[in-house]
């Protein structure tokens, strides 16, 4: 019998679909994710956070940063471990503008999404003509060069952070609470789906194939005429866009932010959640984000030793699925005629 594949069987179910039943399921996965911070009272509760705190963050935040990280990990081929450098870029961005100039939080989204993105600009182009190990040790240098700026000059306030950052304004006349965070979690859904069209979009199109190219080989990219550089900074500075907007929207839902929020685990972390899921694919990243950001917050009543379940649960299950739980179907159909010629 052959062996089940949710993501074939996933696959299937929409490439018989037609252009009507497309809409619908879309639609129906949208109002479930929706309809997730209604489950606490259910079997995933979490025994020591609020479920809708934890929901927001670290699940949806970190499901969002996955995305963008992807961009430059799945897509691209490049190693980038000081991700958390753009995180902390926009989180900044919003405690400083929402204490010293007092515009809230939509209008301060584009100023960090903007900061985020020169940085990105800054740190790619001296440092993406490297590859391999070379560009990761740059990546975790500017990462940690960013903790080290915000834990020493005095206009970040060092070592005690930032705190009385605004709240959100309202929505709809729906005020943010943080005894009630269903508003924030719709706000990073939003942003999520956001991202996901903007990825699907530029996927089909020429900066899609020539980011594939990279990936693949960049040296036969370059001589097919792929203008590896500038592909290569669009994908970090779309990257790092993504990271800025969580930055903001952390910020906002913590209202404090401090250099230790910031540290080269966040980064790790977010890799790991890329790689958990499946480098490259959405939907993959998006279930590796979501298992991940929960599964520590869910096991928390085990005290310590839940960071060691956690770590048997990567390693088992990264034995088994060594490409991630849903794989590129690209990678897959490698596999499958790499085992057939065996």
């Amino acid at each position: 019998m052959k062996n089940f594949n949710l993501r074939d069987f996933g696959a299937g179910i929409w490439e018989r679909s037609n252009r009507y039943q497309r809409v619908a399921i879309v639609l129906v996965t949208i109002t479930l994710a929706a309809l997730l911070p209604f489950a606490g009272a259910s079997f995933l509760a979490t025994p020591v956070a609020a479920y809708d705190a934890v929901l927001v963050y670290p699940v949806a935040i970190f499901v969002l940063m996955s995305l963008g990280l992807n961009i430059v990990v799945g897509k691209s081929g490049m190693l980038d471990l000081g991700y958390v450098a753009f995180f902390a870029i926009g989180a900044y961005t919003n405690g400083l503008l929402s204490m010293h100039t007092g515009l809230n939080t939509w209008e301060i989204m584009p100023i960090g999404i903007g900061a985020a993105m020169f940085a990105g600009v800054l740190l790619g182009i001296p440092t993406l003509r490297l590859r391999g190990d070379y560009l990761a040790i740059v990546t975790l240098g500017f990462g940690e060069i960013i903790r080290i700026v915000a834990l020493n000059v005095s206009w970040t306030n060092g070592p005690n952070g930032i705190s009385g950052i605004q709240m959100p304004p309202p929505i709809l006349g729906k005020e943010f609470a943080l005894d009630d965070q269903k508003l924030f979690f719709w706000v990073v859904l939003v942003m999520i789906l956001l991202t996901i069209w903007m990825i699907r979009r530029l996927t089909v199109r020429r900066p899609g194939r020539a980011w594939e190219a990279i990936r693949q080989d960049e040296d036969a990219a370059e001589l097919m005429g792929v203008p590896t550089l500038k592909y290569k900074i669009w994908s970090f500075t779309l990257g790092a866009a993504i990271g800025g907007a969580a930055g903001v929207l952390y910020a906002a839902k913590n209202l404090f932010i401090s250099p230790e929020m910031f540290t080269l685990n966040v980064s790790i972390l977010i890799l790991a959640c890329v790689v958990f899921g499946g480098i490259g694919n959405i939907w993959g990243v998006i279930l590796g984000g979501a298992i991940l950001g929960y599964l520590p917050d869910r096991i928390r009543f085990i005290s310590d030793a839940r960071l060691l379940v956690f770590g048997l649960v990567l390693v088992v299950v990264m034995n088994f699925r060594p490409d991630g739980l849903l794989p590129r179907k690209k990678r897959e159909k490698a596999l499958v005629k790499k085992g057939a010629s065996a």
